[in-house]
Order: C-alpha cells, then structure tokens, then sequence
C-alpha cells in the first residue's frame, strides 16, 4: 500500500516536473514511509512518483516506479492484488518473465499480455498510473470497489495525478477552491464525488480507466466494471452455502502478505466472522479493539467473548478523552477532504501501527451489501412520502424536527433525494443561510451534481444497498479508512469488498437476503454455527464514541465555532443539532481559518 503522484507537462522542463512531482510525493509521506522512488523521461515530459509502505516483496524488486517489456512498459502503483499469484501461473505458461515476486510486476505482465482487458481480471484496491513509451500513452486505472483514490486534473498541457487531493495544492494551475464544496459538505456530511475542495481535480471514478495520448492531448475515459443486482439465487440455504465458501475464500486472499497482518475487532458481527475466517488460516492471529470509559459505548464483554473463543493475540487499547482533545487538531488535518467522520478510523488505525501491524482487515461492506443499516428499514417511508407534492415536501423545512426537515429532500427525483431524506446533515435553506447564499442556487446545485444511475428498478432494499454502496461507503467510509490509516502508514483490507463475494451478494434474491427478524439475518444464519451467540445475537452499537459529551468540552472546536455567527455551538449545547452536524461546521469554520 503506497501513494503515487505524476505529471505529463509538454510546458515544463523536466527537472521543474521532477520537482512538482518529489513535493506532491513529499506531501503525501505518511502513506508511503518506507521509500521513495522517481521516473523521468524527459524526451516526453512525463514523471511518476512514488511513497512505498512495503506488504507484499519486501524486497528491491518490488520498489517502484517499477519497468517491464526492456523498459517499454512503467507503473507507480498504490495497492494489492488478491488474485496475482494465480494470474502469474497463468502469465508464466504464456510467456511471460518475471524478475520478483511482487503483484505490481503482475499488473505490467497482465497489460502487456491482455491490454486494457487485464482490468476486469483483478480482484484487489488498487490505483495505478502506467506509462507506455512505445505507444506515448499515460493510463490511469482504479479498482472495482473504488478502495483505493485516485484524483486528477487534465490542464492544457497535460495530466497531473496523486493519491491526495492535498498534493494538488502546491501546483499554481490548482488554486482555485471548488466554488461549491461548502454546500455539498453541508448536505451530506462529505464530498461526493465528483466534488472536490480544489476546482479541476477530480476523482477517477470506481472500475474505470482513463487514456491520455501525449502527443494529440486526447484523453478517453472507459469503466470496465459496472454493479448490476441481477437476483438469481433463489434458495435461502444455497445462499448460505455460496456465502461461507466465497467469504471464506476472500479472507484467505486478503490474509497474503510479507508484512504482519491482522483484524479490527469491534465485537460486531462482521468484524467477528472475519476474525473466526481469519484463524483458520492464521494460528497466531492478531486482533485489535478499542474499548471507552463510558459502559454505555463499550464493547469489551463482546471483544472479550470472541478473544476467548478464538484464542488469539489481542490487543485491548483504552480511549480516553484526554487522547480526544489532545489529537482532535491532528486528526482534522489528516483528512485529505472534509468528513464528518474518520475519527474512530484514526485511533484504531493508531492502536494497529502501535501494536506492530502494517495491514488489517476491516468489517466494511457487509451492512451495505446485507442491510445492516437503519436506512434498509426506513426506505419504505421515504417511497411513500416522494409521491407527495412538491410543496408539501418542501414545507417540511418549517418543522422543529430533523427527521421531518429532511422531508424536502425528496422533492428531489432519483437517488440523491433519497439518500439525503436518509443521510443528510443540513436542509438547502439552512444551507442558504448558515453560507450566505440564496436557497433556490442550493437546490440546483444538490439537484444537478452528482449525476447518479436511475435505480427504480430495484427492489426498495436494494435501493438502499446502490446508496449507501455508492454514496454513504464510496464518499465517506472507504475515503476515511484510506486517508486515516495511511496517515500512520498503515493499510486497511475489505473482505466483504472483494470483487468475487460482492458479485455473489448481488445476486442474491432481496426476499432471501433481506428477511429475518435480526439485522443481517442472512449472514448471522450463514456463520453463526462459528460465532458465539453473544456475538450475533445482540443490538447493532455501530463503531462510534461519545462524541456528543467530547466535542462539547473541546477547547479547539469551540474557539472555532465561537466565530460562528450563526450559532452552531449554541445550538449543539442545546441539543437542536447532531453531533454530526456540529462537527460538519467546524470543518468549514477551521477552513476558513486556514
């Protein structure tokens, strides 16, 4: 797992390129501790750089940016490859010469045999920018899943490309803030893609691949893997069946590595089946979890019961809230975009690094995929309530209550009026006041950006699974899982998000999946002969802390919102916001105050 950055500039000398491109790699250091590595080719004007965090071929031949073909072929790659080892077996019996053992000299092999077909084959997180001096053509390339980020800017003489949007902020092209972020950060609590804080920067979307031809300054965009919810599996008890082989098979890929590996343990379900898949194959399994002061937010009798039917290596940290307040600055400064969460991600990703792991498995994916949130229950209402005049829903935005504020967003066709009825922060006229801005200009910008797949087809359910898939996990969960653990230079997995399992999951019937009296119920009955009762038959807590009671003795946020005209921490104190809420303001107050 690493960060990557380049440039294409036919304006530029090459050592000024060089230089750019050492500083967007030098920005980004925390993702990529172990070394760094450059190519230049100034006959084309093109450098790629590259921060190693070093998982699989520790040794020199895996560093990059890394050649193939007598050097015809360049990559600087951030990521893993879960399949490589079986499509080197099948690259070496077509052919194919390798000099390491790295994943990275896989993906060179696979392109230079298969072309751009070589995409759909991975199954693995990865961003990647490769080079082809024969064909004078740059590649960027990100996975099916969209784990891993990947941002860049076309400019009028070329391509610029980093792992971080904060990379982009030394480059004098780049200054320009995105005009609307503010407004989208207010409404979802994130920045959907494809907004960004910088204007011009965007990210590659998920399963797609961009073509830039150096010499004609044309650049092709092409997605090589598209979600379908397709609903063939039928029967309850194959379903259980397909689910315990192919979880079980993707916990064993993303258990490969040369460098130590362990889980996340919350004491929920999903990190749980993890942490039982993973001994299987693991005899010395190492397990982290964080426990609170406040009983009403810990885990531990849950983490315990598990650690003590698997036997395992835990390792137990306690947060207290001094560690809040005193890391609070320095967790907002490491997130690359605004996020209204992350926070838990940091510390945990902290205890890890501390705990002497480089890559853990993480739970995420299987309440997206198996109706693990609130949201699944509440999608029903929210299609009742969208065939309602457009005045009426409007109206909503006079009621005291947030749940019936956010009845103006489904005035609003398609997915983003939904998701925001079940996820937004702030309504379009709170929006319009707290940003100074007319309310009729938040409409259209919400209504028009981001341009979303129609999913009316869908099951009610699997609408809700297309949302927080693409918006809720896509935006915040996955951005923040990256961002927060590569700060201490350390890499997260996702079994539920392997390209195999999530194929599977979406072809599972919505009356198969969905039913049950417990939240999951189809995974619970696929892995609860594993697990401790205690484990799945308990009420979803969620990965939070008492942020309420925390955010309202910091000293930092509170100098930050006492320049808050509009009243947020009064508000919060009083209890008329979220947490949430009141954490999404600060991160525009402290913009502001850069």
């Amino acid at each position: 797992m690493c960060r990557i950055a380049g440039m294409l500039d036919h304006s530029l000398p090459i050592d000024v390129i060089e230089t750019k491109v050492k500083d967007m790699c030098s920005i980004q250091q925390s993702g990529g501790p172990d070394e760094e590595g450059i190519y230049s080719n100034a006959l084309h004007s093109v450098v790629l750089g590259h921060r190693r965090l070093s998982i699989i071929d520790l040794s020199t031949t895996g560093q990059q940016p890394m050649s193939f073909e007598k050097e015809r072929y360049w990559i600087t790659y951030n990521g893993e490859l879960y399949n490589y080892l079986e499509l080197r077996q099948e690259l070496l019996l077509l052919g194919s010469k390798f000099s390491g053992t790295s994943d990275t000299e896989v993906i060179l092999a696979s392109f230079a045999t298969w072309g751009t077909d070589a995409f759909a084959r991975f199954n693995g997180m990865f961003a990647f920018a490769m080079w082809d001096t024969l064909n004078l053509e740059l590649y960027l390339v990100r996975d099916s899943a969209g784990i891993k980020p990947l941002y860049y800017s076309i400019t009028k003489d070329g391509l610029v490309f980093a792992s971080e949007v904060k990379a982009f902020k030394n480059n004098k092209l780049l200054q320009n803030e995105h005009p609307n972020w503010k407004v989208y950060m207010m409404a979802y609590g994130h920045l959907p893609e494809p907004i960004t804080t910088i204007q011009g920067v965007h990210p590659l979307e998920k399963g797609t691949w961009l073509k830039y031809q150096a010499p004609s300054k044309k650049c092709f965009v092409k997605k090589y893997f598209q979600i379908s919810y397709t609903e063939t599996i039928c029967d309850r008890n194959d379903a259980i069946e397909l689910i315990k082989i192919s979880l079980s098979k993707s916990v064993k890929r993303h258990l490969l590595a040369d460098a130590p590996i362990g889980v996340f343990l919350s004491g929920g379900l999903d990190s749980s089946i993890l942490s039982v898949l993973a001994k299987k194959d693991q005899k010395e399994l190492k397990t982290i979890s964080l426990d609170l002061e406040q009983s009403q937010f810990s885990e531990k009798k849950f983490q315990q019961a598990l650690q003590q039917h698997l036997n395992c290596n835990h390792f137990q940290h306690l947060l207290k809230e001094d560690d809040f307040h005193q890391y609070l600055p320095t967790i907002i400064e490491s997130m690359d975009l605004p996020s209204s969460d992350g926070i838990n991600t940091w510390f945990i990703s902290k205890y890890a690094k501390e705990s002497g792991l480089k890559s853990v498995l993480s739970g995420i994916g299987g309440d997206e995929l198996y109706g693990g949130y609130p949201s699944f229950n509440r999608i029903r209402s929210a299609l009742f309530f969208k065939n309602f005049p457009n005045v009426i829903l409007r109206a909503g935005k006079f009621s005291a209550l947030k749940k019936f504020r956010r009845l103006v967003y489904l005035s609003i066709e398609g997915p983003i009026g939904r998701y925001l009825f079940l996820r937004g922060q702030f309504t379009p006229n709170e929006i319009a006041i707290q940003l100074g801005a007319y309310e009729h200009e938040v409409w259209k910008l919400l209504s028009e950006s981001p341009v979303l797949s129609d999913i009316d087809q869908l099951t009610p359910q699997n609408q809700v699974s297309w949302m927080e898939t693409n918006l809720y996990m896509q935006n915040q969960l996955l951005r923040d899982a990256d961002v927060m653990s590569m700060a201490h230079g350390l890499e997260i997995r996702m079994p539920f998000l392997d390209a195999d399992f999530t194929k599977l999951s979406l072809q599972i019937s919505s009356t198969v999946k969905y039913d049950g009296i417990l939240g999951k119920q189809l995974l619970i009955d696929s892995f609860k002969d594993i697990l401790p009762e205690i484990i799945w038959n308990r009420p979803k807590m969620g990965f939070t802390f008492p942020f309420k009671s925390w955010l309202m003795n910091n000293n930092y946020v509170r100098d930050l919102l006492g320049k808050d005209s509009h009243g947020n921490y009064k508000k919060f104190e009083s209890g008329e916001i979220h947490w949430s809420q009141y954490l999404t303001s600060t991160l525009i107050a402290q913009h502001q105050h850069v």
